[in-house]
């Protein structure tokens, strides 16, 4: 096929048409910052910079995907808590400094954000115009639904609240819910739903943390009722990162509506071919190299992991983009991120 830019490729695969080759997404933010002699916190920080030192990044190392602004801690600063931005040498994201919620009786002064000035939101905004003018997807970032609940409150507490005080866990869930719902709905009327892409990070509802049984009863109906109100707002497509292992979770991942179509990416801890299995048929796949593996692995090893994963995900039928399996360490060696670029050069096209 006629080579196309990282624009038409990741609009045809939005819209389900052929592309030359397997799309580069980014999971790539403190790495960014490195890469252009910044602090790491100005990712967080300083819309402009972020943007910035995003893009140039991704023009180096080959991304389609267009930059991103966002965070797992999301919650506790804009719920009315503290998070404490990356300063040293082993911090790559902001980090929970106060939780809003300490004690069962803290929920009953907690009342929802504002959308326009609680916590980074309005980091966010800017970066989102900016976004906007670059004609990249205008990607909101969010907690899913129960890491939103377990960035209110400890999540070590809101797992006894869900095996003690079931009701008490529903509280901080719907709160998270009315949250998350209220700033897609701030997108949506801002840049129109046809333009906004949400993604939802979902770290904490791993099965090293919740069992399947607990996914159902207290994540799957927050999450259908999110995706449900927000498809109903006119959204296209919702990703989700389904982070860690959730294998066990997958056939309860299906439930949940996701878009025309979905995306989906995931940790290394989930093969692709059972993502494929599970959620290929209503998603996009997007994954899923070991991060762990670019930051210290042989580049012979990385680039057989990435032709093992490309090889994989082309069989998604609703197409495959090539991703890490969560953030690019900041110290990952730059030919390590480059073989990334390389292996989607040489295994990742697809014959006309």
């Amino acid at each position: 096929m006629k080579k196309m830019t990282s624009k038409e490729r990741i609009e045809a695969i939005l819209a389900e048409e052929k592309v030359d080759r397997v799309p580069h997404f980014p999971f790539i933010l403190g790495f960014c910052a490195k890469n252009l002699g910044q602090p790491i916190a100005t990712i967080y920080s300083d819309a402009g910079k972020s943007f910035d030192a995003q893009l140039k990044t991704f023009e180096q190392y080959g991304v389609d995907w267009g930059p991103v602004y966002g965070y797992a801690s999301y919650g506790t600063w804009e719920f009315g808590g503290e998070v404490e931005m990356p300063s040293g040498s082993y911090q790559q994201a902001p980090a929970h400094k106060m939780f809003p919620v300490k004690t069962e009786s803290d929920i009953d002064g907690l009342m929802l954000p504002d959308p326009k000035t609680a916590g980074c939101l309005p980091i966010a905004m800017e970066f989102s115009r900016l976004q906007q003018k670059h004609e990249v997807p205008i990607s909101v970032v969010l907690g899913g639904n129960f890491t939103v609940a377990g960035n209110i409150c400890a999540v070590e507490k809101l797992c006894r609240w869900m095996l003690k005080k079931p009701d008490t866990a529903h509280r901080i869930l719907r709160l998270a819910t009315d949250h998350v719902i209220d700033i897609v709905g701030h997108w949506v009327d801002v840049f129109g739903a046809e333009k906004v892409i949400p993604q939802f990070w979902e770290p904490l509802s791993a099965n090293l943390i919740i069992s399947p049984r607990q996914f159902e009863q207290f994540v799957l109906p927050y999450l259908k009722e999110t995706a449900e109100k927000i498809l109903a707002m006119g959204v296209r497509h919702i990703l989700y990162h389904i982070c860690g292992d959730q294998n066990a979770n997958l056939p309860h991942w299906a439930k949940i509506p996701m878009g025309e179509p979905g995306l989906c990416s995931f940790g290394e801890e989930i093969d692709i071919d059972m993502a494929i299995e599970t959620l290929g048929a209503k998603a996009v796949i997007i994954g899923n190299v070991d991060p762990s593996l670019l930051l210290t692995g042989r580049p012979e090893q990385i680039t057989v992991r990435c032709k093992e994963t490309i090889e994989k995900g082309k069989n998604a039928p609703r197409g495959f983009m090539l991703s890490s399996g969560c953030e690019v360490s900041p110290e990952t060696p730059g030919y390590h991120v480059y073989l990334m670029k390389k292996a989607l050069d040489e295994f990742g096209g697809y014959a006309g």
